[in-house]
């Protein structure tokens, strides 16, 4: 019977390995009434999204993920057909045999009413934030969801035998803003009516055309700076803002007031001799990461991506899982880690002095 249940491919199912000798299979029906999509690491046909572990934005291009820590079929979610369209989060994903297999060493348990539920190996963890996706959202709390949707708090680390605690007040439901973490790759979730809310390509390209027409200027050399076109966004140009990120003062570049031979990015600002690091700013263009459509007026440090106030500040405060049991905050355009007191800074821009 287990065996029909496991090789019939008509027939969803999971399969909870106990011990070598005992086997729990769970069958699943088909719902006219919801949608599944598949997340996972696994370019099989029932993997709809396929995820690979984000290098951050500083390091080598050419660094290698040897061993990545995102299952091959990490994640679905089962979005309701009619209104309000719920979308719901579970971990773990069937494979090409619409089966699930959680193996020996994956934590899983029988459930007072007798279901089976577990955990994957690395965990699928949810973040919903207060307030939605909006310029008033503050950070939420991080929870892991279990295979059968259930929601608990975190593992002591990823991979641990023994699973959280039951929160028994919170669901598996997806809002507007809410964050998935894979073990390797944080993906955003968007609802339809919040992107609808949300800045688009053209305003930020507005944006850009309205900051470059101010005709902003270095205050030392005088030439007039200009953010080059988001197809450009990976190529310093000679008319290209660069900023101090300890104080803000935008400049054009400039080879001088290194103030160290062993850090090559601790230089003095000619304005203020506040040392820090210089970099080159890049106008952040992924809208759906902008909580508001602010004017791009501060900067992550150290990547120098530029954004709203608001739209820096909300990121600066997310602490975003990073390997088995740590968490920082990273910039969402680029992933790279965020440095410094605030993790952004405001931009000070001279105009033109004609």
């Amino acid at each position: 019977m287990v065996m029909r249940a496991i090789s019939s491919r008509g027939q969803h199912s999971i399969s909870y390995t106990l011990s070598r000798n005992q086997t729990v299979v769970v069958e699943y029906t088909h719902d006219k009434d919801t949608d599944m999509f598949q997340i996972g690491r696994s370019t099989e046909s029932p993997i709809d999204f396929v995820v690979t572990d984000t290098i951050s934005g500083n390091q080598n291009d050419e660094a290698q993920i040897t061993q990545s820590t995102i299952s091959r079929f990490a994640c679905r979610i089962v979005c309701d057909r009619n209104l309000p369209y719920t979308a719901r989060i579970f971990a773990a994903g069937f494979d090409s045999s619409k089966n699930i297999f959680l193996g020996e060493k994956a934590a899983k348990w029988k459930n007072p009413d007798g279901h089976m539920d577990g955990l994957t190996t690395n965990g699928v963890l949810v973040m919903h934030p207060k307030g939605g996706f909006t310029d008033e959202s503050r950070p939420g709390v991080w929870r892991e969801i279990s295979v059968c949707g259930d929601v608990y708090t975190l593992r002591e680390t990823r991979s641990a035998q023994q699973r959280g605690k039951l929160v028994e007040n919170e669901t598996n439901i997806l809002q507007d803003g809410s964050l998935i973490d894979l073990c390797g790759a944080t993906l955003l979730w968007r609802t339809a009516d919040g992107l609808y809310h949300t800045p688009t390509q053209k305003h930020i390209e507005a944006l850009r055309q309205e900051i470059n027409a101010a005709r902003p200027q270095c205050p030392v050399g005088l030439n007039t700076l200009a953010f080059p076109s988001i197809n450009r966004k990976d190529v310093v140009e000679e008319k290209q803002p660069w900023a101090y990120l300890t104080c803000g003062h935008v400049h054009g570049y400039h080879n001088w007031g290194h103030r160290s031979d062993t850090e090559a990015n601790e230089r003095e600002c000619p304005m203020c001799r506040t040392v820090g690091p210089y970099v080159p700013l890049w106008l952040g263009c992924e809208a759906g990461f902008y909580v508001d459509a602010g004017p791009p007026t501060h900067a992550f440090s150290p990547c120098g991506h530029v954004c709203s106030e608001k739209s820096a500040k909300y990121w600066s405060q997310i602490p975003l899982p990073h390997g088995t049991h740590a968490f920082h905050a990273a910039c969402p355009f680029c992933a790279t880690q965020l440095t410094g007191e605030e993790s952004c800074v405001k931009l000070i821009f001279q105009g033109p002095i004609d």
